[in-house]
């Protein structure tokens, strides 16, 4: 086993056993849960094949079962990441027949698609949905969110908004302010006191 998938060069920090990453983005992962032995990325445990929550979501790690968790990883020791080529790939490709697995932090590399929102799946390169409006940037068009130059045409890393066609965003950019707004919304609902179990998926989805 490499390095990388055991400890982060020059630290002690554990890594994930879904993904073998120990320093990632955390925009991509999410936060890292330590308990009852397991070590996991948030998003690495909802992305996961064939790993499901449960009600109740005091229980193991939030909501999922450590034993379900440890299934899965022992699942995933057997398939190899089609992006990397090394093995613990936990998420398969969701399209009937496609057999192609990754780990999370290799998802944007591999162009792989994964949807933040129950029902949290995700499809590799060949059969990753793509946005069904017809449009193209005008020259010199930037993001909203970072004002870099979004390219000339609608690809992989860059989304339009349906509406006005006119509203551009790198994938990347929309990932982190979805992840901010999901932070902030979370910390005002605990600080109001708010049950909706909703919200922060909801972020996601935007």
């Amino acid at each position: 086993m490499s390095a990388r998938n055991e400890k982060a060069p020059d630290s002690m920090e554990q890594a994930c056993m879904l993904c073998r990453r120990a320093e990632v983005d955390p925009d991509i992962c999410g936060c890292k849960l330590e308990k009852q032995g397991l070590c996991v990325h948030v998003f690495c445990l909802f992305l996961a094949n064939e790993l499901f929550q449960q009600w109740d979501k005091n229980v193991g790690l939030m909501g999922f079962l450590p034993v379900d968790i440890q299934r899965t990883i022992e699942r995933a020791a057997q398939k190899r990441c089609f992006v990397c080529g090394e093995s613990g790939a936990a998420i398969t490709c969701r399209e009937t027949g496609c057999d192609r697995s990754f780990h999370l932090p290799c998802a944007v590399e591999g162009g792989c698609i994964t949807q933040f929102l129950p029902q949290y799946r995700s499809f590799c390169w060949e059969h990753r949905p793509e946005q069904a409006v017809e449009a193209a940037p005008e020259e010199n068009t930037t993001c909203l969110i970072c004002l870099d130059p979004v390219g000339d045409r609608k690809s992989y890393s860059t989304m339009v908004c349906p509406a006005c066609k006119h509203a551009w965003f790198h994938r990347g950019c929309i990932q982190h302010a979805c992840c901010v707004a999901g932070q902030r919304l979370t910390r005002i609902s605990a600080g109001a006191n708010w049950r909706s179990k909703g919200s922060v998926s909801m972020c996601f989805a935007w």
